[in-house]
């Protein structure tokens, strides 16, 4: 058979003979999802064009593609897994803890329904948790006062009017209410 004839064998029917094989190959060696096949077609075409190159007439065209698509699809897969380890090992757990403090973990630090403002709503100073207690301790009193205000609905002018300071006071005052130094105890 000449290299013309093989070309037309393999790819008549949109390569279906090529594609046969290579699912053979993937029945018989592993489990690939029919969508991530198309990924393997496209590899046994290079190395169908590289076989097609290298073909002496020493063997049996059909047994020297087939041995090197094994070769090629073993190599793709391996690949394909280590980079899948390499991805795992890379990962982090939720649980891992953050900078030089062992009681902070990644995810206390991951967005929740929690807010300062909540607590302080829903409970009265004698049902606060020791942690929202503790969280307090680190306000000073206009911190406390103007955190009391917000969290009863009063808007930042009124709150400003009420205690009677400027606007970078008020920033001031937020800034350290919600700090991650102080914040960081609630968590």
């Amino acid at each position: 058979m000449d290299m013309e004839q093989i070309l037309m064998t393999y790819y008549e029917n949109n390569a279906k003979k090529l594609h046969k094989m290579v699912d053979k190959i993937l029945r018989k060696f592993y489990e690939i999802p029919d969508k991530d096949k198309d990924d393997f077609y496209s590899l046994a075409n290079e190395v169908f064009a590289d076989v097609l190159r290298r073909y002496d007439h020493s063997k049996d065209f059909d047994v020297f593609l087939y041995s090197c698509l094994c070769n090629k699809i073993a190599s793709e897969i391996k690949r394909i897994y280590r980079e899948k380890r390499k991805a795992d090992r890379m990962s982090v757990s939720i649980d891992m803890p953050i900078g030089d403090d062992e009681d902070i973990t990644i995810g206390d630090m991951i967005a929740d329904k929690f807010t300062v403002e909540k607590e302080l709503l829903e409970r009265d100073e004698e049902g606060y948790s020791r942690k929202m207690l503790l969280y307090l301790s680190r306000l000073s009193s206009l911190q406390k006062k103007a955190l009391k205000l917000s969290t009863a609905g009063y808007l930042p002018n009124e709150i400003k009017e009420e205690l009677h300071i400027s606007e970078k006071q008020y920033t001031d005052c937020f800034s350290a209410i919600r700090s991650y130094r102080n914040v960081s105890v609630l968590l």
